[in-house]
């Protein structure tokens, strides 16, 4: 091997640390990004569970509401009315200015 074959060796390999450093600062800046997604949603569900906890507690004891909603769709129309989905489609998210979600309100209001 001469001198020149060593060079270029060397050269390549130096590329390939260059290309390797980038690729592993890429995908550590997804890992954070994936982790802080993640601790966000921990909080949100914690959050709504604290809400069904408390939303359990203040319902009535009766079954079926006037409107014929049992205990848990009386929760889930909460939950809806406290702006989160409840939908399967986008469940324990917020629902965006308050829009109205059809999913949701099948989910909630439709015949047993």
């Amino acid at each position: 091997m001469d001198k020149q074959e060593i060079y270029d060796q060397f050269k390549d390999l130096e590329g390939q640390l260059h290309a390797m450093l980038a690729q592993f600062a890429d995908l550590q800046g997804e890992m954070t990004q994936a982790l802080e997604q993640n601790a966000e949603l921990e909080i949100e569900n914690q959050h709504l569970r604290e809400l069904v906890r408390e939303l359990q507690r203040t319902l009535p004891e009766d079954p079926e509401t006037p409107q014929g909603l049992s205990k848990s769709r009386q929760i889930l129309e909460k939950l809806y009315e406290e702006g989160f989905h409840v939908c399967r489609e986008f469940y324990g998210t917020r629902r965006k200015q308050d829009e109205e979600c059809a999913f949701c309100l099948e989910v909630i209001y439709r015949d047993q």
